[in-house]
């Protein structure tokens, strides 16, 4: 019996080669409790790994078959072997955070067997200060950006006192399974499940020529939306390579929120006017920088609240995404006048998505999506000019967070260069700290590690717009 995998799941898997790798990922750096020995959180693992008590999301394989009608689908009825899935990894001494980069942008490029539920964990030792990593790696098809942040935030816990937490794998309660798992699917159950949707989908799209004739005005006006018809070539929109490079570095959050309180703007977009002025000195020092603005591919989540303050019956599974476009404001100089640009286009954005369904803006965002793969093949001319960068900003936890008594400091995310887009920017929160990860193709995005200054200097110029 298989379980239904949503056409968006599959996509991921459809769209995968060689040279793209559809996994997102999560780096959780932390410091152990008082007293702690190096080889504790090791046997930790090892317990977890010799209880062998695995929930269904993660046993979850990928399969199509003649009763799917080639369709793919879920199988959650085979057995798994913890020690294909969980590793270990010792950095050399005296190891520092350049040391750790190298490590996770190797183990970010390597693909992830379809022969095995599409998940790796890796526990990394040997930093010289004493702290130890874990790097979690999941197929996009099995969980988006933000479930994979999600599904890590809720192994831990705010006590710093408690012991004897489960694994990020084990049950724990915390992990739902999305309502389409409740079912098998088999050759009458395809036809059958797909027909349960069509008056939805019929009433979701009723819509939706007007709404993407709307995108397509705003996107000629030069306004916020989910398409893109501006954006000039840069260096990071080219053919990419199976090479990775990983990034990261963190900064204080409140330094972003003062920035945000004195310039009537919000965190989102002073994240995204850092990357803007960063990649502006970046692509200027290579002599690279084009005169029009780099746009933004900005992903927005749909997934909606419950009344108990969870997640919508998807819970942290699937797929939940939309995206709008933003200039980056990357043909200013000012970075106080960068800032107000990236605020006015946001806002924009933002408004033309509150008039739409979560369908239709599905829709329109797989449209702004897909210029990627038009633009490879026809080439970037006209109208089919895809956004420069993706940038994401994931919320986090307002509060400290632990597992079995070692902090985490901070959480670093990695996500999917592509074709046409061969850099993304993913940052998420964690109690007053924010952190940026950033992957890239190594061979289109050269010296990458000179963004994270970059970042810095730009910070600082922003806090000295404001009056900081």
């Amino acid at each position: 019996m298989l379980i239904p995998m949503s056409p968006t799941d599959s996509m991921f898997l459809l769209a995968e080669s060689k040279n793209c790798q559809m996994q997102v990922g999560g780096l959780a750096l932390f410091s152990p409790p008082d007293g702690a020995r190096a080889s504790d959180v090791r046997q930790m693992f090892a317990a977890a790994v010799a209880r062998d008590d695995v929930a269904g999301m993660w046993r979850k394989r990928a399969r199509r078959s003649l009763t799917s009608l080639g369709q793919w689908g879920w199988d959650t009825g085979t057995g798994i072997d913890l020690d294909c899935h969980v590793h270990y990894s010792a950095l050399p001494p005296p190891a520092g955070m350049a040391d750790l980069w190298t490590l996770v942008s190797w183990l970010h490029a390597t693909p992830l067997s379809r022969d095995r539920p599409l998940w790796e964990l890796h526990l990394i030792e040997g930093l010289a200060d004493g702290r130890y990593a874990v790097y979690i790696k999941v197929h996009h098809a099995l969980a988006d950006g933000v479930s994979a942040m999600g599904m890590l935030r809720a192994a831990l816990s705010a006590d710093p006192a408690r012991r004897g937490q489960p694994a990020l794998w084990e049950p724990d309660g915390t992990t739902r399974e999305p309502a389409s798992s409740r079912g098998g699917l088999d050759v009458l159950g395809l036809p059958g499940w797909m027909a349960g949707k069509t008056w939805d989908v019929a009433r979701g799209t009723a819509g939706l020529i007007p709404a993407l004739a709307g995108v397509l005005r705003q996107a000629l006006r030069h306004r916020g939306g989910t398409l893109s018809l501006t954006a000039p070539h840069t260096m990071f929109n080219v053919p990419i390579g199976g090479a990775r490079s990983f990034v990261g570095r963190s900064w204080p959050l409140e330094r972003l929120r003062l920035v945000a309180k004195h310039s009537d703007a919000t965190v989102n977009d002073v994240v995204l006017a850092m990357c803007g002025g960063a990649l502006r000195s970046y692509l200027a020092g290579r002599g690279a920088l084009p005169l029009a603005p780099l746009v933004a591919m900005v992903p927005v989540s749909l997934r909606t609240p419950r009344p108990d303050g969870g997640r919508d019956d998807a819970a942290y599974t699937g797929n939940r995404l939309g995206s709008l476009m933003c200039g980056l404001g990357t043909n200013l100089a000012d970075p106080g006048k960068r800032l107000a640009a990236v605020h006015a286009g946001m806002r924009e954005g933002k408004a033309a998505l509150g008039t739409h369904s979560q369908l239709q803006i599905l829709a329109m965002s797989a449209l702004g999506s897909a210029q990627l793969a038009l633009g490879m093949v026809f080439g970037h001319y006209g109208l089919l000019r895809p956004p420069n960068v993706m940038i994401s900003n994931v919320s986090g936890s307002a509060v400290p967070l632990y597992w079995n008594g070692a902090r985490l400091d901070a959480l670093y995310p990695l996500s999917i260069p592509v074709d046409g887009q061969a850099l993304n920017i993913t940052c998420t929160s964690t109690d007053d700290t924010i952190a940026f990860g950033l992957t890239g193709c190594r061979h289109a995005v050269p010296g990458l590690s000179a963004v994270t200054g970059l970042l810095d200097d730009e910070l600082r110029l922003l806090e000295h717009a404001a009056g900081l």
